[in-house]
């Protein structure tokens, strides 16, 4: 881990915890960003970091290993296309994309070039999603039949495509990861924007996974009180995971007994997430271990979430051309 320099290029909100965590680790070098009161901050808060305006300085710096990227989500391709070319491992924030096709040619590199590329799906490492998955091997929920994830709270900064672009990521990330199970199609995805533009702050996607297990995820950025939940019912028991909770956030309930007469918490370690996956990148780094959440990983995702947008915006062009025939019946 010492013989490990990474860099970190984008100090945003949630850039400033990416870089929390590498410097704990003692493995951070250098940030980059194009802020200068950005930068100023890092230098005060980090003690020993370098920074630097231009990403090239990065990809010319031969002593640096290994590069987290967050940026926004436009950018991924590029930004991380040109570090793995130059040599170095990649941790890029979600999504690794938004485009299926280039998240295969990302793939593609990492692999050609035996380079680690890890997508910064972080509920994977959430210790509770991890339980949740040791109870759904063990068979304790019985066969799976049904998940559901809401994600719903408030964004003043909607600088990505639409929420599902921001969120969904995590979503479908998490309940193929907990299940076992890959997404096979989208069922129906729906949109619509409260500002009345072209960016949708409130989507509802459902989703066949194996086996025939059907998933519904709601994703808002108007929510004014934050409901962070994921449920898994099986044909025994129903497992909820709302982490919105202080403790106790993952409780199994039998089907076949009142929920007011059970008693449900399931233990696990209390360890922050990101902690553990940004470890778990240093670790991949240092030993070659394909990350839990890879480029392919990251992928499957996006092939679903540019199906699910696909079917959005063909329903809302569907939506114009109804209005417009009726539009034109009563004129006639």
């Amino acid at each position: 881990m010492e013989n490990q320099k990474i860099a970190v290029i984008g100090f945003g909100m949630w850039g400033r915890n990416i870089v929390r965590n590498f410097y704990n680790l003692k493995v951070l070098d250098v940030v980059c960003d194009l802020d200068d009161e950005s930068l100023k901050t890092v230098r005060e808060q980090f003690p020993g970091v370098r920074t630097t305006k231009d990403f090239n300085e990065i990809i010319n710096d031969k002593s640096i290993t290994s590069v987290a990227v967050v940026t926004p989500s436009h950018t991924h391709f590029k930004i991380v296309k040109a570090m793995l070319e130059a040599g170095k491992n990649v941790y890029v924030e979600k999504p690794i994309s938004t485009v299926a096709e280039e998240a295969r040619v990302l793939t593609q590199v990492a692999e050609e070039k035996g380079l680690i590329l890890m997508v910064g799906h972080l509920l994977l490492y959430h210790p509770a999603v991890n339980r949740l998955k040791m109870l759904i091997e063990e068979g304790v929920l019985g066969e799976l039949v049904y998940a559901q994830s809401d994600r719903l709270n408030v964004n003043y900064h909607k600088n990505d495509r639409s929420v599902m672009w921001d969120l969904a990521p995590h979503d479908v990330s998490m309940i193929a990861y907990a299940t076992g199970k890959d997404p096979v199609k989208v069922i129906s995805a729906v949109g619509c924007s409260t500002d009345r533009n072209e960016i949708m702050d409130i989507t509802h996607i459902t989703i066949e996974f194996e086996d025939g297990m059907t998933a519904q995820i709601s994703d808002s950025w108007i929510t004014p009180q934050k409901h962070v939940t994921l449920l898994v019912r099986g044909t025994k028991a129903t497992a909820i995971f709302d982490d919105t909770l202080p403790n106790n956030k993952l409780k199994v309930y039998d089907n076949f007994i009142p929920a007011n007469t059970q008693d449900y918490p399931v233990d696990y370690l209390e360890i922050e997430p990101l902690k553990l996956e940004c470890q778990h990148f240093v670790h991949c780094c240092a030993t070659g271990q394909k990350a839990r959440s890879d480029g392919e990983n990251g992928f499957k995702v996006i092939s679903i979430l540019e199906e699910a947008e696909k079917m959005m915006l063909g329903s809302k062009v569907e939506d114009l051309n109804k209005k417009d025939f009726a539009l034109s019946r009563m004129k006639g």
